[in-house]
């Protein structure tokens, strides 16, 4: 029998592939994360990641362990608040990044609806930077959005990097703009790849502007330019540009959840926050294809 403890600090370390990021997640020491985790490859009878200087990764028994974990701590979760006999109520104002459309967050928000029928989910999806400063001004109880890896606010997701993706088809001539398909602002991602841009000297033109991922997505696949965007939800029918294109890096990238200011809506927001980090690795893998 596997220890819902012990299944909980391992999808946190699969999530930030950090042993460290993941003890200040979880609010423990490294040491008793790492502890956890060397119990549970001795419950499990194989080595769940592999370790070395240059960081850590999944086992093909840790990918396995994923799945199996998610199942065992939802229907652990399930079976508490049952016999607890306490059901959550009320509104959660929810806002999620436009980046997240493509991605499997609605399996996660069926699955919360499921557990909590009394909650009335209000789900908004727009840019980061405007629900960064919509939560602010109250209208959110919980915003899963981007941010700069330097602020120290919200519950970290996972870590990413942004990196530049487009047509296998473009083809970019160094002399000339580089042409650009771009969030409005207050977009994160527009803002990182505008300031890179500046700094390194590159000079650049913007040949679409969309508040729509699909948008932004069509426009790219057609050859129109190239897009910022984070690593690891890379939208199907578009792919990185490689490096031989001299394009600058983008760096790093957070993926966070911010809490509103409402403490009625405080223990579903909470709910739905701890469904989301429990399966965030699925955020980073794409949910309905598109044709």
């Amino acid at each position: 029998m596997f220890d819902p403890v012990q299944l909980r600090t391992f999808l946190t370390v699969a999530q930030t592939l950090s042993f460290t990021q993941a003890a200040g997640r979880l609010g423990l020491r490294q040491s008793t994360v790492s502890q956890q985790v060397r119990r549970l490859e001795a419950a499990a009878g194989r080595q769940l990641f592999a370790r070395d200087t240059h960081g850590v990764e999944l086992t093909e028994d840790g990918e396995a362990m994923l799945g199996f974990a998610r199942t065992i701590l939802e229907a652990n979760e399930r079976a508490t608040g049952w016999f607890a006999g306490t059901r959550l109520r009320g509104r959660l104002r929810f806002g999620a990044s436009e980046d997240f459309v493509l991605t499997r967050l609605p399996e996660i928000l069926e699955g919360f609806r499921r557990d909590h029928p009394e909650v009335d989910l209000e789900l908004t999806v727009d840019l980061s930077g405007t629900l960064h400063q919509q939560l602010a001004a109250g209208r959110f109880d919980l915003v899963l959005v981007k941010r700069h890896p330097d602020e120290p606010h919200g519950r970290l997701v996972w870590r990413d990097r942004l990196v530049w993706i487009g047509s296998e088809r473009l083809r970019l001539d160094p002399h000339r703009p580089l042409p650009l398909v771009v969030f409005p602002p207050p977009a994160v991602t527009r803002a990182r790849a505008l300031e890179v841009l500046e700094r390194h000297g590159r000079a650049w033109r913007v040949t679409c502007t969309s508040g729509s991922l699909n948008g932004l997505v069509a426009a790219a696949r057609a050859g129109l330019g190239v897009m910022a965007h984070t690593q690891g939800m890379i939208p199907p029918g578009l792919s990185r540009i490689p490096a031989r294109a001299g394009l600058p890096e983008l760096g790093g990238i957070d993926v966070v959840l911010l809490y509103g200011a409402a403490p009625a809506a405080r223990g579903p927001a909470e709910a739905l926050a701890e469904a989301i980090l429990a399966s965030g690795d699925r955020l980073q893998t794409p949910g309905l294809r598109q044709a």
